[in-house]
Formats: structure tokens, C-alpha cells, sequence
């Protein structure tokens, strides 16, 4: 995982400090897959117990007031966290590799809903500063 700063971390917004737990969820569950099946069960444990508290930010991160779709991650969230436990106590590589999947598809999803995002805002700066420009324009047509 890679190391941020907390100044770091205080400059990424909301929607990129997701990402970024996404991304860490991924990167420890590959890593405790791995220690699994290496049956090294100790470090297999610390990268799921990362795992799980990761989750639980993702969950506390919810904006409730976005709609049901909050609801949906929180049970999401939910059923994840119980298959890590599920997995960690079982050293069940398959029950992991769900979560894995699920994380990597949330995270792809979250990654495009981010992208469109800036090309959306880029586009509505776009538009305003042509606003702006034609106004600037008919002021100067005017003098």
C-alpha cells in the first residue's frame, strides 16, 4: 500500500479519498490471498483485519441523503465485512476472492462516475466562461 502523508491526504477530496480505500481494500485483500495460500496465517489475518477496517470507512463515509443507493453500499459493506471475517476464520480463499471481485467492481464503477464527474465539470466551466466571454464582448461592442 502506498505510504500518503496527512497533508496529502487532506488535499484529496471526499470522492478521491474513496477511491484510494477502494484501491488499498484491493491491494490488501490480493496480498492476504496470497498469505493464504502460502499459509502464512498470521500475516493472512493483519492484511484482512486491514481489510475490514477499510470497509468500515467506506461504510462511515456514506451521504445517507443521496438516496437509496447509500442504503444499498451499507448493506453491501455489510455482507463484505461478514465474508472477510467468514474467510479469515475459515482461511477460505473463494469467500476472499468474492469480496475481491466486488471491491474491484465498486471501485471501477466509483473510478468512472469520478471521470465523468471532472469531464461534466470541465464541460460546465467550459460553458460559463463562454458566458462569460460573450458577455465581455457585447459590453466592449457597446462603448
Amino acid at each position: 500500500m502506498d505510504f500518503l502523508s496527512k497533508e496529502l491526504v487532506y488535499q484529496k477530496s471526499s470522492q478521491q479519498l474513496t477511491a484510494f480505500l477502494y484501491e488499498a481494500g484491493i491491494q490488501q485483500l490480493q496480498a492476504a490471498i496470497a498469505c493464504i495460500e502460502d499459509q502464512q496465517w498470521a500475516e493472512a489475518n493483519q492484511k484482512l483485519q486491514k481489510v475490514n477496517d477499510i470497509i468500515e470507512r467506506l461504510g462511515a463515509g456514506l451521504n445517507y441523503e443521496a438516496g437509496t443507493i447509500a442504503n444499498q453500499l451499507d448493506t453491501l459493506y455489510n455482507y463484505m465485512a461478514n465474508q472477510v471475517v467468514t474467510g479469515n476464520l475459515k482461511k477460505d480463499v473463494q469467500l476472499l476472492q468474492e469480496v475481491l471481485t466486488i471491491m474491484e467492481q465498486l471501485s471501477s464503477a466509483w473510478t468512472e462516475a469520478m471521470n465523468m464527474e471532472v469531464k461534466t465539470g470541465q464541460r460546465e466551466r467550459f460553458k460559463q466562461t463562454n458566458a462569460y466571454e460573450k458577455n465581455v464582448r457585447v459590453i466592449q461592442q457597446g462603448e
